[in-house]
């Protein structure tokens, strides 16, 4: 099965996505399963990994119920406060849902970037593991270092880096982040999302701005860690969905077959447990 391991649902008047401001006009107005539908029909793509967007537990029960509703979504990865005491009871709450899949704080939002390493989400990262959840990384290249010692703590905890974790594409900026990224991709078991890109780019981006950031990540985390994602709608602030998988297709042209259904489908089984 073809999977779109990124993606998100929203509906603007829930209020709780602080990000999302009439700024963003393109993309500021609800998404719902039946405007992706067709796409993945088009694309055939059977199953998604519906992703948080905001910072609230709210957020995560109103994906769950989507879930239920939409037979593509084949998992949800979900948010919880990891400094709150009662995080542990949240996780085990939301782990009720088979749907769940994952979790996910937003730590590119957060300043401190060794935030990650506070002991008072030790009982957060102990809870998901228990619950056999994947944790997804959202990272900016300055997270890096601190979210390799994380992982040398937590070195069961299945995760998974989101987005590449932002290479500076705009700026033609590798240096740092190729190190980082290496090092996290030798050291750890870590999956890799191949997603997210072009919103990093320029706005008149095109493939080879793309290539050496994703020949890296080829190179160091392999056709066996890296998992495809759209980040639609996001994405559509710098591309269409099909120019995006046009692109992929692309960038992934040297891979055998079988390293290919792996990067678009089966490493998004395997990092979130999938029921596909």
């Amino acid at each position: 099965m073809k999977i779109d391991a990124h993606q998100h649902f929203w509906s603007v008047a829930r209020d709780d996505y602080g990000w999302l401001t009439p700024e963003l006009a393109a993309i500021y107005r609800d998404f719902l399963p039946h405007d992706l539908s067709p796409m993945l029909e088009q694309a055939g793509i059977g199953g998604t990994v519906l992703v948080q967007a905001a910072p609230t537990v709210a957020e995560t029960e109103y994906m769950l119920s989507l879930a239920d509703q939409a037979a593509f979504i084949k998992g949800v990865v979900g948010w919880v406060d990891f400094e709150a005491s009662a995080s542990p009871a949240q996780i085990a709450a939301l782990a009720q849902h088979p749907a769940l899949v994952g979790l996910r704080p937003m730590i590119q939002d957060i300043e401190d970037p060794d935030w990650m390493l506070g002991d008072a989400l030790t009982p957060a990262f102990a809870a998901l593991q228990s619950h056999d959840l994947t944790f997804d990384a959202l990272t900016l290249p300055q997270h890096l270092g601190p979210l390799r010692q994380l992982l040398a703590r937590h070195k069961n905890m299945r995760v998974v880096i989101d987005h590449g974790s932002k290479p500076l594409i705009r700026d033609g900026v590798i240096e740092g982040w190729a190190e980082d990224m290496a090092a996290l991709s030798r050291d750890t078991d870590a999956f890799c999302k191949l997603s997210g890109l072009v919103t990093e780019a320029a706005p008149d981006w095109q493939i080879d701005d793309l290539r050496p950031y994703v020949q890296h990540l080829l190179d160091t985390f392999g056709p066996s860690r890296l998992i495809w994602g759209s980040d639609w709608p996001v994405c559509t602030l710098a591309s269409s969905y099909e120019r995006w998988l046009e692109t992929t297709d692309a960038l992934l042209s040297a891979l055998t077959q079988s390293e290919r259904d792996a990067i678009l489908g089966g490493n998004a089984a395997r990092a979130y447990n999938l029921r596909t």
